[in-house]
């Protein structure tokens, strides 16, 4: 009978990846870049990118890809100006479009070659296809859709997600590969100061495909114009229902608020299984995650799948029949009361302080 050994403890298995581990250093944003623009998530990671490499004691990276003279060199001086130290860019016209062969391919190329200690992307459409070929390739791990990152005594990064449908947050660990991969919803992290004319290093690689090495193929880009426009993540102020508006009628009380404030409106989870809004307009861990100066909550419970996607903003106003609903444990102010009453009464109110301050100016 063969006598089982125990597993080796995480702590030895770091001190024999030790060394092979001293090749890699240094934080790499990738910087996303579609169409000649930039999404804001890349700044925003850039600033978490900041307090990573700052931990470790090494330089943060901004990665550029993009067709010359299509937002690429407007890329590179944002990078810098957000905080970059350094900007790694490949330009060729093969990436004037996304395709994932192409990106991933460059993308893994940089990483074999130059080694960082971390890869940061944003949880995006982009974002979530290229990071899961990237890090298939390179055989790493990957932390989806975190809320939270830190550096460790062991300079491993620790990166946090909600897990179990939501109802729990647990913190991975890449412990035996490198580089220690994760993406980053849009507006889990603040925004960074940028310091205009802040200048870096600039590292040029080259794609070295062709063409016809691409199975995919753009024909053609028509824009979604169909689809409502719903820009949740980046609103200054929100307005979101719950189960607690009672029937779907009702929910034209938020529309009627957000109108008022000039806000963006939205809804929990169970509002748009049943149909109620679009899934656009989710809020919470598998809807949009947002950072308003001013949200309000009505008829929200407050679980922690709608937490998550929440607690970054400035202010929270919750409204809620129930006394002991989870939201008023995170929310700045409470009111605790019949949404279909107290919705109309805010409206009003806000309708007669606004037209008031007009005639005032």
């Amino acid at each position: 009978m063969t006598e089982a050994k125990p597993a080796p403890s995480r702590g030895k298995m770091k001190a024999e990846l030790s060394d092979h581990f001293k090749t890699y250093k240094d934080v790499w944003v990738f910087i996303e870049l579609e169409r000649g623009q930039v999404h804001p998530v890349s700044w925003e990671l850039l600033g978490e990118g900041r307090k990573l490499a700052d931990k470790l004691g090494v330089e943060l990276a901004g990665v550029v890809m993009g067709a010359s003279g299509d937002g690429a060199d407007a890329a590179v001086a944002g990078a810098y100006e957000y905080g970059a130290d350094l900007v790694y860019t490949i330009q060729d016209p093969l990436l004037s479009d996304y395709r994932n062969e192409p990106f991933a391919r460059g993308l893994t190329a940089l990483v074999d070659k130059f080694k960082p200690e971390i890869l940061l992307l944003g949880a995006t459409t982009l974002g979530r296809d290229l990071a899961g070929t990237v890090a298939t390739t390179l055989k790493t791990g990957l932390t989806a859709d975190c809320t939270e990152m830190a550096i460790d005594d062991d300079r491993s990064m620790g990166a946090t997600r909600p897990t179990f449908g939501g109802s729990l947050l647990c913190t991975i660990y890449t412990l035996s590969v490198r580089p220690q991969m994760a993406t980053i919803r849009p507006r889990v992290m603040s925004m960074p100061d940028r310091q205009p004319g802040r200048t870096g290093r600039l590292v040029v690689h080259t794609l070295g495909m062709q063409e016809e090495n691409i199975v995919t193929k753009i024909l053609n880009y028509i824009p979604d114009a169909s689809k409502e426009d719903a820009h949740l993540a980046y609103a200054d102020v929100v307005v979101a229902g719950g189960m607690g508006l009672g029937k779907p009628e009702n929910f034209k009380l938020i529309k009627e608020l957000a109108s008022v404030l000039g806000a963006e409106y939205g809804g929990s989870r169970p509002l748009v299984q049943k149909g109620w809004i679009e899934s656009a307009r989710q809020i919470g861990q598998t809807g949009k995650t947002i950072r308003p100066r001013l949200y309000i909550a009505a008829g929200i419970s407050g679980a922690i799948q709608h937490r998550v996607g929440v607690e970054g903003a400035d202010v929270i106003l919750a409204i809620n029949s129930d006394p002991n609903a989870p939201i008023f444990d995170f929310a700045h102010h409470g009111i605790v009361g019949d949404a279909l009453t107290v919705l109309p009464a805010l409206t009003e109110t806000f309708r007669n302080h606004l037209a008031q301050a007009r005639a005032a100016e």
